[in-house]
């Protein structure tokens, strides 16, 4: 017998599992109708939440259960089942695959397969099978922004001391966010000494790069005096430009400058021919001026 032939047997007989090949998807969140916000909601706020729908032939399969999307679910779980039937999937999580889309989806339909208020077993690598885009009925999110992690909690655990002592842990590290109107997919938000608007533009890496780069040339790149263009980092497949502000002044004072700031980017999205060498040194600068922290 050949050694592959005799290692073949030892895992059939071992009740080895074949392993999971992972597959990076760079832009996880296409297809869908709120593709910024679902990135938003991954990378920048703290604590919100959308109500989900399940496509029809899972609604037959499983009934017209109630699934909330949530930012973080405690211990950074993928996903909680309640014992009313009340599914919760979280964001943010500790483990993932190359394809957050395929992890978000499995985290569900393995919700879905347990009795209401069982745990949750997610595999860290879920292999190949349905993502969000084939599960969901597809449309903008109704999101909610929420200063605390109560709308974790089912009515019954409400006056547990042990709950109530994760959940103000948990509070405690949510920073103030705001969502803007200016702008879909902008986020005001305060962080200790400091405080940013953060948004993920909706359009391809390049064409991003250089609208902003023109706006640079052209010195409009801020959002008004005491303002700083901080800089932009990456978020699965779009771009994504912070500014620094007054820490000071309320978000509302950013709706205007947003908006103002907004059609100047779309202005410079629209113009057509290649960049002109000060807009090529701009872009050369916004390059080095990504960021890593979020």
């Amino acid at each position: 017998m050949s050694k592959r032939r005799k290692n073949q047997r030892a895992a059939e007989s071992t009740g080895k599992r074949e392993r999971v090949r992972d597959i990076f998807v760079p832009r996880p969140f296409e297809g869908l109708a709120d593709e910024p916000e679902w990135i938003a909601l991954r990378e920048l706020v703290p604590a919100a939440s959308a109500p989900l729908r399940l496509n029809p032939a899972l609604v037959e399969e499983y009934g017209d259960r109630s699934i909330t999307l949530a930012t973080v679910l405690p211990m950074a779980a993928p996903a909680m089942s309640r014992t009313d039937g009340h599914i919760l999937v979280g964001l943010q999580r500790h483990l993932q695959s190359g394809d957050v889309s395929r992890d978000l989806a499995e985290s569900l339909l393995s919700a879905l397969r347990v009795e209401p208020g069982a745990p949750v077993p997610v595999p860290p690598l879920p292999g190949p099978g349905p993502r969000l885009q084939d599960i969901l009925v597809d449309g903008p999110l109704e999101i909610t922004l929420h200063e605390g992690f109560e709308f974790w909690l089912a009515p019954e655990a409400a006056g547990d001391p042990t709950v109530q002592a994760s959940l103000e842990r948990a509070n405690a590290a949510i920073y103030p966010t705001v969502r803007l109107a200016a702008a879909r997919a902008a986020y005001w938000c305060r962080v200790p000494e400091k405080a940013h608007v953060r948004w993920v533009l909706p359009e391809d890496e390049e064409a991003a790069l250089d609208a902003l780069a023109r706006l640079s040339a052209a010195g409009s790149l801020t959002l008004g005096e005491g303002t700083r263009f901080a800089g932009m980092f990456r978020a699965h497949g779009r771009l994504v430009p912070v500014w620094d502000l007054p820490e000071d002044a309320p978000a509302g004072d950013w709706e205007d400058p947003v908006a103002d700031f907004a059609k100047r980017y779309a202005d410079a999205l629209a113009e057509a021919g290649p960049l002109d060498a000060a807009a090529r040194r701009s872009r050369q600068g916004l390059l080095g001026r990504q960021l890593t922290l979020r």
